[in-house]
């Protein structure tokens, strides 16, 4: 799609992205982490590749909205190896990403889940959530074996 969909089509047809941005999460979080891990890792990708950021709403009012991204955001879920292994995947494929570690669920700021990220080896990640952008092909590769979120 080169132009990043933004051209006009009738409201409610559907574009077919080149591109996908995906999110993987641990299967064995509860409801309200899966929640607060996927919003922390998808920030990541809207604050750093603004061509995932579609043009700001506004209403029938003229009340203005902020944007969002421009395409879906696939929610995925798999165990603690799967992660590993996507991980790796993203990590040769120089994806864009946002990890998301079981550490951060104790520190309460910023600074502190930077802190904890950087004392531990890439593979010692105790991962809880990835989030991926990039090529479908390529985010289908790294997600080989997850499945859909219920």
């Amino acid at each position: 799609m080169g132009d990043g969909g933004t051209e006009r089509r009738p409201v409610g047809s559907r574009i077919r992205f080149d591109t996908k941005i995906a999110v993987l999460l641990r299967a064995d979080l509860k409801p309200w982490q899966r929640l607060n891990v996927t919003a922390f890792l998808v920030s990541g990708l809207g604050a750093t590749i603004p061509e995932v950021i579609g043009e700001p709403y506004v209403d029938a009012d003229g009340v203005p909205y902020l944007p969002m991204f421009r395409q879906p955001v696939l929610v995925f879920e798999g165990s603690k190896e799967t992660l590993a292994r996507a991980h790796g995947r993203v990590l040769s494929r120089g994806l864009p990403r946002s990890v998301f570690t079981s550490d951060l669920f104790t520190t309460g700021n910023d600074l502190d889940n930077r802190a904890t990220v950087r004392g531990t080896t890439s593979a010692q990640l105790d991962l809880v959530g990835i989030a991926v952008y990039g090529p479908r092909n390529a985010v289908d590769k790294v997600l080989k074996g997850a499945r859909p979120h219920p």
